[in-house]
């Protein structure tokens, strides 16, 4: 009697309403909630051959549990101090730089006229993103080859400037690989931070000139306050992938110089290396497994900091 009771009251048949409702959305997230289970939580599972010893004589699965011994060669190795260093500091200023320059170029475009230049500029901006990394690397070699390239026959011996061997000169490399990860990524961030302004209504800029307030007031008191939820976020997606470097852009751009191991060397490419030369699927996988969980540790951390200081803006 009561739970046919309860079953008529009018807040749980809305409920059942609202519930039905949502169906044709479901529907439609369905395929990307698929794709997302198969290429993301199914991988999961492998996630043991980490742990174990591989038994070339049987499945991957049924070598012997080894623990963490899979995790030893990350640390034990001379380089493991220089490519941590790499991989950390090179995130976190591509981090700051990339941010900042997405955000200049974002309120820059939203200060054109005409929708049609913008829209062409921003198009602009958003194609080396969809660019391979090879076909990158081979642009670089273009501008930076000692014999052929650009830079040098084209800009520094015509002004009587020695010839530079891009390719054996680490000092230079941090500033290229921060041009080309910036000139490369600029374009998605841009995405989100361009939608964001966008959606800020001009009743706001209206006011403040109304106020008197100078563009670069409206810029400070209006565009950047309501940029903060996109910038919060997309700096904690950044955050998760702190361990990761982008392999093409470490390995293929330097054409895997040995001269520049000590600039360009990231846990990625360390890996890579390690796993060509032992062919160890399992030291592999355990790399991956060792970036996965300091990943996810760091959103945690990042989400936990932003939440003390602005609970509104935290993910969770």
């Amino acid at each position: 009697m009561k739970a046919t009771a309860v079953s008529k009251l009018p807040g749980t048949r809305k409920k059942k309403k609202n519930w039905k409702s949502y169906i044709p959305l479901y529907l439609m997230a369905s395929p990307a909630l698929i794709y997302l289970f198969i290429n993301n939580f199914m991988p999961l599972y492998g996630m043991q051959i980490a742990f174990r010893e591989l038994d070339f004589s049987g499945s991957i699965f049924n070598g012997t549990f080894v623990w963490f011994d899979n995790f030893k060669f990350l640390f034990a190795s001379d380089d493991a101090w220089i490519m941590t260093r790499n991989t950390i500091l090179y995130n976190l200023l591509f981090i700051v730089v990339g941010t900042l320059f997405a955000i200049v170029v974002a309120i820059l475009f939203n200060e054109i006229i005409s929708k049609r230049i913008a829209k062409v500029y921003q198009s602009a901006v958003l194609i080396p993103y969809f660019i391979s990394m090879v076909i990158v690397s081979y642009l670089g070699f273009a501008f930076l080859s000692s014999e052929n390239g650009f830079i040098n026959h084209s800009i520094l011996k015509p002004l009587g400037i020695d010839v530079v061997s891009w390719y054996s000169e680490p000092k230079y490399w941090p500033f290229i690989l921060l041009f080309v990860n910036s000139w490369k990524g600029i374009g998605y961030s841009l995405m989100f931070y361009t939608a964001r302004i966008l959606t800020i209504s001009s009743d706001y800029y209206e006011a403040a000139k109304i106020d008197g307030a100078t563009k670069w007031q409206q810029i400070l008191h209006i565009t950047l306050p309501l940029l903060k939820p996109v910038v919060i976020l997309m700096t904690i997606m950044a955050v998760g992938r702190m361990f990761y470097s982008d392999f093409g852009l470490f390995y293929q751009v330097p054409m895997n110089s040995g001269a520049l191991y000590d600039v360009t060397m990231t846990i990625d490419t360390y890996s890579f290396r390690a796993l060509m030369k032992l062919g160890d699927i399992t030291m592999s996988t355990a790399t991956g497994v060792y970036q996965s969980v300091v990943g996810f540790v760091l959103v945690i951390i990042a989400n936990a900091v932003i939440r003390k200081y602005s609970k509104e803006d935290s993910l969770f």
